[in-house]
């Protein structure tokens, strides 16, 4: 893989970009890209896997991996001025001890207005954290890490995003730790001290049941959660990273607090695509749809594909290969998707687009939009193609706003760019 989100900590290309008419196969969309704060460096923060969050009042929070006051990572704040620019504010600088360590992934709110994360590092142990930000009455914010990770069977270097269930309990992954160091699913109670309890719902072993889980969870109404893992699946396909292509997996609470682990999904690292790093979403239906970062047949080895897995009435899953991606239309989908209101799909790919730029000609990275035919085939549409300067590398994945509108972020190629922030009116 050229550029690997969370796991290979690879550094990358490059950041936002400027307004430009996209061309897919197949299709033509004139898209308005706008870039509302490009990184400087230094105390503003650099360098993002991350994605965004909204608050009810219009206002984007995601986290930088690096800079800041500590160097280690910073919560920031964009807010929309009248004159249709943006305000970033630091809220948090990481200074890379028990506080914490590079975040790499999205954040997340409650209903008092908390924010809560991961970090891949630092903690008490040195293994990665979960943290809480709550805002002060002046405006400040206060962090404090609610569980660090002691490095075995409890996990260590979470890069997902957590989740609220309806209680009020987290639910997240770590990449390592547990059995075999393949990773775990956990997660953490809300005590009435303030403090919170750990506790691990499954320990990966690798092989077939999957490893390496580096995406978030999702959850159904019956409360079973869902995800992928990177690797595993017992194929050994030399097509594959690591030699495994990952799985697609659910898990089940079980009467005596357990959980058990169901497969629903092996990748076999051909045309279905390899190796899973995002996780996945549900449709109305409560069909499940993700992105494979690798293969797919259609760009060399693979590019990488958008799929969906629709459960049969014996409770099998089939999976469908809904767009492969061929280069110029996309490349390496590190992310996961969104629904609009008409069922159409968005996303973004780590490179891929322009293929005379980045990485030696791998490209920038691009936004894209897939659209449900009458026939059961689904179009591709590219609505950005990054450009380099002033962005480029997508890792994360997208958002809306109430009025439709599109928000990510770029990581930046070290050099020239840092990191930024966009918006695409489609």
């Amino acid at each position: 893989m050229k550029c690997r989100k969370g796991l290979w900590f690879q550094g990358a290309a490059l950041l936002l970009i400027a307004i430009t008419l996209l061309l897919a196969p197949g299709a033509v969309a004139q898209s308005k890209y706008k870039t509302l704060h490009r990184f400087k460096g230094g105390a503003d923060g650099e360098f993002m896997y991350a994605g965004l969050v909204f608050d009810q009042k219009g206002n984007l929070y995601g986290a930088t991996t690096e800079g800041g006051a500590g160097g280690k990572g910073t919560v920031f704040k964009l807010a929309p001025n009248a004159d249709g620019s943006w305000t970033e504010s630091v809220l948090y600088s990481f200074r890379g001890g028990t506080d914490g360590n590079t975040p790499y992934a999205s954040l997340i709110f409650d209903q008092k207005g908390n924010l809560y994360g991961t970090t891949t590092d630092g903690g008490a142990q040195g293994n990665g954290a979960v943290f809480k930000l709550a805002p002060n009455t002046d405006g400040s914010w206060t962090e404090s890490v609610i569980y660090s990770f002691l490095g075995g069977e409890d996990g260590r270097l979470p890069y997902a995003s957590l989740i609220f269930d309806q209680k009020g309990n987290l639910y997240g992954t770590t990449g390592h730790g547990g059995t075999g160091d393949n990773g775990t699913a956990f997660t953490l109670t809300p005590n009435a001290d303030g403090s919170w309890t750990e506790s691990v719902l499954y320990r990966f072993l690798g092989g077939k049941d999957g490893a390496l889980p580096g995406a978030s969870l999702i959850m159904d109404p019956a409360g079973n959660l869902y995800g992928t893992t990177i690797y595993g699946n017992g194929g050994n396909s030399g097509r594959c990273l690591s030699g495994e292509c990952g799985v697609v997996f659910e898990l089940m609470p079980n009467a005596d607090g357990t959980w058990t682990e169901s497969l629903l999904y092996r990748f076999r690292g051909g045309k279905d695509g390899g190796n899973p790093e995002a996780g996945l979403i549900f449709d109305e239906a409560g069909n499940l749809y993700g992105t494979t970062s690798d293969l797919g047949g259609n760009c060399g080895t693979g590019c990488g594909v958008v799929f969906e897995l629709t459960r049969q009435t014996d409770g099998s899953w089939v999976e469908s290969v809904l767009h492969g991606f061929s280069g110029r239309d996309g490349d390496e989908p590190a992310a996961g998707l969104i629904f609009d209101a008409a069922g159409n799909l968005y996303g973004t790919t780590v490179v891929g687009g322009d293929l005379s730029l980045c990485n030696g000609g791998s490209g920038c990275g691009v936004v894209f939009k897939l659209t449900p035919n009458s026939n059961g085939k689904w179009t591709e549409t590219v609505l950005h193609r990054f450009l380099a300067r002033p962005g480029s590398l997508p890792y994360a994945g997208l958002v809306f706003d109430a009025s439709g509108n599109l928000y990510g972020t770029t990581f930046g190629d070290i050099r020239s760019t840092l990191g930024s922030v966009f918006e695409i009116t489609p």
